[in-house]
């Protein structure tokens, strides 16, 4: 299950970690970010080694979607070596996710 982190640990967490970083923007009340978390689950499990899965609430660390840019529930940002490299708004489909994901890891 993904990780949740917030404002304070964002930067170790995310920016500073050796591996791509897949970061969930989601709300607790948004259903298509209900019907993304087993996509995720599956996209974490399958690359465990390669990729980490974190989730930020935008109703807890607004600070974050708003440095970020996000409007929309769920927005993915990929991040590699601390620079965001993708972005998906809204609800993807798990061989989409899949494909950038693969695009990522190279």
């Amino acid at each position: 299950m993904a990780k949740r982190v917030s404002g304070a640990d964002f930067q170790a967490e995310v920016l500073d970690e050796k591996l791509p970083v897949l970061a969930e923007f989601y709300s607790d009340s948004c259903i298509p970010c209900k019907q993304l978390s087993p996509i995720l689950g599956g996209i974490e499990d399958d690359y465990e080694d390669q990729l980490k899965v974190v989730k930020i609430n935008v109703n807890f660390d607004a600070d974050l979607a708003q440095k970020y840019e996000v409007a929309a529930s769920p927005t993915i940002l990929i991040f590699k070596d601390g620079a965001e490299v993708q972005r998906v708004r809204g609800l993807i489909k798990r061989p989409e996710l899949e494909t950038i994901v693969k695009e990522v890891l190279g």
